[in-house]
């Protein structure tokens, strides 16, 4: 009985470290693609650039959690929701920067 604890445990504590990895994954993702998204508008259409990240965010799962438009230069953070047994839910977040290659930071 007791081993059976144990490995039910420990699949758990995989299982767990699995869903809040894909979850990183997935916010990182959208904050990648978010960041490009606002950086192709960041110059032709500043107004409209976090807009389009945000779109792109949630189209790939995620929240905008903030964006930043700075001389052609985007910054945008996203986060992800997910559950984790007995600690409950938890957000992941991400982060990325895209722009120009010779704008400056």
């Amino acid at each position: 009985m007791t081993l059976m604890v144990a490995v039910w445990a420990v699949a758990m504590v995989v299982v767990e470290t699995g869903a809040a990895r894909v979850a990183r994954h997935r916010a990182q993702s959208a904050a990648d693609l978010g960041a490009l998204a606002a950086a192709s508008w960041a110059l032709a259409s500043p107004e409209d650039a976090c807009g389009r990240a945000s779109a792109v965010s949630e189209a790939n799962g995620a929240r905008l959690t903030s964006c930043s438009v700075s001389h052609g230069i985007a910054s945008v953070s996203t986060g992800v929701r997910f559950s984790v047994a007995l600690l409950g839910s938890r957000t992941a977040t991400g982060t990325a920067r895209a722009g120009p290659v010779a704008a400056d930071a």
